[in-house]
């Protein structure tokens, strides 16, 4: 390597490119699509106003541009469909899709499936901002819940990557972990403190932190899209980068790739798509977890695959657990929270003893 490529990234030669390889193939991505798209039929069609599965398919088709169609809906009806249910699914997919990119993006940072995307603090930060505003602010705050809960979780995850930056060299990954979980126990013991000195918000906090997508609205969506965008721009275009992270820094180091940058672009981005998602839907653990470790064995280990299909599949996969939660204690409705740690508490069980077996082997 001459000098004047020290200190930049160049990129790979595909024939020096490191073990993980791996293209997005046709089939997963139309298998993912077709299960995204499902899912998202089925959430407009359940409900409580019985809506019939042909209407709707005609009324989303009369928004179409050119196309004019008859769906029999009446203005309540088309409401319910418009102002309720494609709100709802739409951010439970945004949600899950973010949710998941991120824990995958996490993930290819520490090289750890473990990795979550309330590991920096984002939970906890968010959880804060929310509280703050739900105990200060008298009535109906409106969007300031959501708007305190994305400026939460990035002070929060800021707060734990400038510890582990001054905390010393050595394991960074590691020690980035170690400062997120002394940011969010500290955060944690706010949030505590806030819900003790004003004791009759509790419900509302509880409500919240539990997690939901049930007052999802327009103006939410536009709200956290453009964060959601960008944040999904980056986070794909590091597939390959992270692949070659994964074999480790002085590899990628030989390459020309600085993994310090990269490493700090991913967490960036993966943190701002983990604020985007949590203000708008409270705290919905597990997500992270389940979906890129569910890929990784079903479509193989290469970052290149395994993001955009965390992404779409993040999407079902929440969209499922929203259906769920609200047939399964109808007409009652369980927080979205609760469901998705019902499937990823076992899930993360297993993935921790698979993780031992291979350190023991």
């Amino acid at each position: 390597m001459t000098s004047a490529l020290k200190g930049k990234w160049r990129r790979p030669d595909r024939d020096s490119e490191p073990r993980v390889r791996g293209r997005l193939r046709p089939l997963p991505l139309v298998a993912a699509l077709v299960l995204l798209a499902v899912t998202l039929l089925a959430g407009l069609v359940v409900g409580a106003a019985g809506l019939p599965f042909v209407g709707i398919l005609k009324a989303l088709a009369d928004r179409i541009p050119f196309v004019h169609l008859d769906s029999g809906f009446s203005t309540v009806d088309e409401n319910v469909l418009f102002q309720l249910r494609v709100p709802r699914v739409l951010m439970a997919a945004l949600v899950g899709g973010m949710l998941s990119m991120a824990g995958a993006g996490y993930q290819g940072v520490f090289r750890n499936p473990l990795a979550d995307p309330y590991l920096l603090g984002a939970a906890a930060g968010a959880g804060v901002g929310a509280t703050v505003v739900i105990v200060l602010v008298p009535g109906d705050p409106g969007y300031g819940v959501p708007l305190a809960a994305f400026a939460g979780a990035i002070l929060g995850v800021a707060m734990a990557y400038a510890l582990g930056s001054t905390a010393g060299r050595g394991n960074r990954a590691a020690t980035l972990v170690l400062a997120g979980v002394a940011v969010s126990s500290f955060l944690s013991a706010v949030q505590t403190f806030l819900q003790q000195v004003k004791a009759e918000e509790l419900q509302r906090i509880y409500s919240w932190i539990l997690g939901g997508v049930g007052s999802a609205d327009w103006h939410q969506l536009a709200l956290v899209a453009p964060y959601s965008l960008v944040s999904t721009v980056v986070l794909l275009a590091h597939g390959r980068l992270l692949d070659v992270l994964s074999v480790g820094d002085e590899e990628a180091a030989s390459l020309g790739l600085s993994a310090a940058r990269v490493r700090l672009t991913v967490l960036v981005a993966a943190s701002l798509a983990t604020a985007s998602a949590v203000a708008v839907s409270g705290l919905i653990g597990f997500v992270g977890i389940v979906v890129p470790h569910a890929v990784r064995r079903l479509a193989g280990g290469s970052y290149r695959v395994v993001l955009p299909l965390s992404l779409l599949g993040g999407a079902a996969f929440l969209e499922l657990a929203d259906l769920v939660a609200r047939t399964v204690i109808a007409p009652g409705e369980l927080p979205l929270g609760v469901v998705t740690a019902f499937v990823g508490g076992p899930f993360f069980v297993a993935v921790l003893r698979a993780s031992r077996r291979q350190v023991e082997t």
